[in-house]
């Protein structure tokens, strides 16, 4: 009995079809770019047609979707350049586990709680997005809200960037090289609990913890292969036993992520109001807060300030950001091990140096040492004599632990 295919609906009203057999698949590129939504009588036309399937798409053990991307795609334009918005920079390299790369320059994940959207570098620079599964003009209104919100775009890059120039002539030279990198605005809850999955850990299991973490919400859909949910809720995560986390690999972790979900159903208001109260309190009160949950240090806690409550000068710091302070702001402390203290120093040294947004100048500097991204910078920017110094410290056992929480 062959599968049955069926039309959904998202913005652009493109194709939906069953999961291609075919792994090796490769979408091709767009050909058009809308510059407005679709129109109310489009959307309601095809709103019939996602009610008449629902039954169908109900079942997510019998039916996966899978967005095909031929040249009848459309992407809508952010308006957003390449010098403000540069995927590649911004999406694999740590700031969030959620988001998947569906082709080339394309990466497709989940904003404002249920929207699922795929965005794409388009040949003129610009970044387009796509949303699927989206029904009326204010779904899409709000979709495109919540994506807005979640890239930042409120914060000119361009502007911030130029002012680290003005400071920093190594900055300006890297900015030639590696634009675009934007830091994120992402929901806290969600942040949170990838950063203490991300403690002590590597990128391969944080992402298969967090991949598990997100099975645990409602199903939302596939692109490319790639299943997406929504983030599940505190009380969902309530009802995930220590036994079945430590049998998904999460380790010691499975009791921190436990504790910080009673924790934060304890807090007055719930566990979402506090988390969310935290982008009206200072960077201290914000860290200090944020390590009373299980499993949170200043490490985790600075991340999720910087990267989900609005804490632009937070510096997350690390060995590799040590290292990278050592090297070029303050020299007088290379060789000396990291301990607490010394992390407010490095703290400190960003943010005389950048000023209210120093952790985005610092994240920037970091995506700088990432492998992938040292390989395409000119030699003139490499410091390899200074990471193999470093690398030959940490193997002799040197006192430069990764401060994770």
């Amino acid at each position: 009995m062959k599968a049955k295919t069926f039309i959904l609906l998202h913005p652009q009203a493109a194709l939906l079809t069953m999961k291609k057999r075919n792994k090796s698949y490769t979408p091709t590129q767009p050909n058009t770019v809308p510059s407005t939504p679709p129109s109310p009588q489009i959307l309601r036309a095809t709103a019939a047609k996602i009610s008449s399937s629902s039954s169908s798409y109900s079942s997510k053990k019998s039916l996966s979707l899978t967005l095909t991307t031929q040249q009848d795609t459309n992407w809508v334009p952010l308006n957003l350049g390449r010098a403000e918005l540069y995927l590649p920079l911004t999406f694999p390299t740590g700031q969030t586990f959620r988001w998947k790369q569906t082709g080339p320059l394309q990466f497709t994940g989940v904003v404002g709680g249920s929207h699922l959207v795929s965005l794409k570098q388009l040949e003129n620079g610009d970044v387009g997005y796509h949303l699927h599964r989206t029904a009326s003009v204010d779904d899409f209104a709000a979709a495109r809200a919540a994506l807005r919100d979640f890239l930042n775009v409120g914060v000119s890059l361009g502007e911030i960037w130029e002012t680290f120039k003005t400071s920093d002539p190594r900055f300006a030279e890297l900015a030639d090289h590696l634009g675009g990198a934007r830091v994120l605005r992402q929901d806290p809850l969600e942040c949170l609990i990838q950063f203490i999955c991300s403690s002590n850990n590597n990128i391969k299991r944080i992402t298969l913890m967090v991949d598990f973490i997100s099975s645990l919400g409602n199903y939302l859909g596939t692109v490319e292969g790639f299943k997406f949910y929504e983030f599940p809720t505190l009380d969902r995560l309530s009802r995930v036993s220590d036994a079945e986390l430590r049998e998904a690999g999460f380790g010691y972790r499975a009791k921190y992520i436990i504790g910080t979900v009673k924790a934060l159903q304890s807090k007055p208001g719930g566990g979402y109001e506090w988390l969310a109260s935290l982008r009206e309190r200072d960077l201290h009160e914000a860290v200090d807060s944020l390590c009373t949950l299980p499993g949170v240090g200043p490490k985790v806690a600075a991340c999720v300030a910087l990267f989900s409550l609005d804490q632009h000068h937070a510096i997350p710091v690390d060995t590799h950001v040590w290292q990278i302070a050592t090297r070029y702001l303050i020299p007088e402390l290379a060789g000396t091990s990291l301990t607490p203290k010394l992390c407010t120093r490095v703290a400190d040294a960003f943010v005389n140096k950048y000023g209210k947004y120093a952790g985005w100048a610092q994240t920037l500097l970091f995506i700088a040492e990432l492998p992938t991204q040292k390989a395409v910078l000119p030699s003139s920017l490499q410091n390899t004599k200074g990471e193999k110094h470093f690398e030959k410290k940490r193997k002799m056992g040197g006192n430069q632990k990764i401060l994770n929480e």
